[in-house]
C-alpha cells in the first residue's frame, strides 16, 4: 500500500512538471494582437469619395456629396470629415440637407467656402496637426500632386488625408493625393482608404508602390473614378488587389462596390 502510495505522489509530481507553464505575457499578447485584428467599425461606401463609418458610438460621414437622398437609409452623423474644396469632396446643400446632428473637422481652404451657419460647427485642422474629438485622435495628413502636369489639382497644404486613432487602431483616409512622402512613413495604419484616378491622382500601379511601402494591415480602394482618353473611367482595383498581394500577401486588399450605376 506504501509502495502503490509513493508510485501516484511520483507520477502526479512528473504529470506536474511536463505541464506547460502559462505565460501571461504571451497570452495578453495574443490576446490584443487578435483584438487589434478585429475591425472596430462598418464601412458603407456611398459613391466615389463619398462613404459611412460607424466606430463605437460615432457616425463618420467622409465627404458627404450626393444631397439628403444619398443617406437616407444611413444612421444620424455624428462628425464629418472633408478632405478638400472639389464638389467630389464639398457640397454644401448636402451638409446642410443631412441631419443637423454633427460637427466638422476640415482645413481651413474648406472652412472658407462654407456659410456661417457651417463654420459654426467646424474645427479647422492643418497638415501635421492633431487633436481629440468625438473620442479620436484626429491627425491631418498632406494630400497633394508631385507630377508635372498635375501640380494644380491638388496643391499642398490645402486639403486633409486623416489618421483617425482609438483603442489602438488606426485608420488613414488619403484624400486626393499622389504616393508623397507623408503617406509612405506612416506607421501601425490597420485600415487606409487609398484613391487611385488618373490624371487627378495615381494609377494602380503607383499606390500598389505606395501601400507597399508603409504596409497597412488592411486597404480599401476608393475614390478611383477618373478620365482615360477625355472620357469617364473606372480604374482597375482588382489590378491593384493583384499587384499587392502579388508582393504582400500579409495586406488584406478589401473590394467594395462604390460605383454600382457605372460601368466603363
Amino acid at each position: 500500500m506504501k509502495a502503490f502510495f509513493k508510485l501516484s505522489i511520483l507520477l502526479l509530481i512528473v504529470s506536474c512538471k511536463s505541464e506547460p507553464k502559462s505565460d501571461n505575457k504571451t497570452s495578453e499578447h495574443q490576446q490584443k494582437t487578435e483584438a487589434k485584428k478585429e475591425s472596430p467599425f462598418k464601412v458603407m461606401p456611398i459613391e466615389h469619395a463619398t462613404f459611412v463609418m460607424t466606430w463605437a458610438d460615432e457616425v463618420i460621414y467622409a465627404d458627404p456629396t450626393g444631397g439628403a437622398d444619398a443617406f437616407r437609409d444611413m444612421p444620424k452623423p455624428s462628425l464629418v470629415l472633408i478632405t478638400d474644396i472639389h464638389p467630389d469632396h464639398l457640397n454644401i446643400e448636402t451638409l446642410q440637407n443631412i441631419p443637423q446632428t454633427y460637427d466638422i473637422v476640415a482645413p481651413k481652404a474648406v472652412y472658407e467656402k462654407m456659410p456661417k451657419e457651417l463654420q459654426n460647427k467646424t474645427k479647422i485642422l492643418s497638415n501635421g496637426e492633431s487633436f481629440d474629438f468625438h473620442g479620436f485622435n484626429i491627425k491631418g495628413i498632406p494630400m497633394y500632386n508631385v507630377t508635372e502636369g498635375r501640380l494644380k489639382f491638388h496643391t499642398k497644404g490645402r486639403g486633409n488625408g486623416y489618421v483617425l486613432s482609438k483603442d489602438n487602431y488606426k485608420v488613414y483616409i488619403s484624400g486626393d493625393t499622389e504616393g508623397i512622402p507623408e503617406m509612405r512613413s506612416l506607421k501601425d495604419i490597420d485600415l487606409a482608404f487609398m484613391c487611385m484616378n488618373l490624371p487627378y491622382t495615381m494609377s494602380p500601379e503607383k499606390v500598389a508602390e505606395a501601400v507597399l511601402s508603409f504596409q497597412p494591415k488592411k486597404v480599401l480602394p476608393y475614390h478611383y473614378r477618373g478620365l482615360k482618353d477625355d472620357k469617364p473611367y473606372i480604374y482597375d482595383v482588382e489590378k491593384f488587389k493583384e499587384l499587392v498581394l502579388s508582393q504582400n500577401d500579409a495586406i488584406e486588399v478589401s473590394l467594395l462596390d462604390w460605383y454600382p450605376n457605372q460601368t466603363n
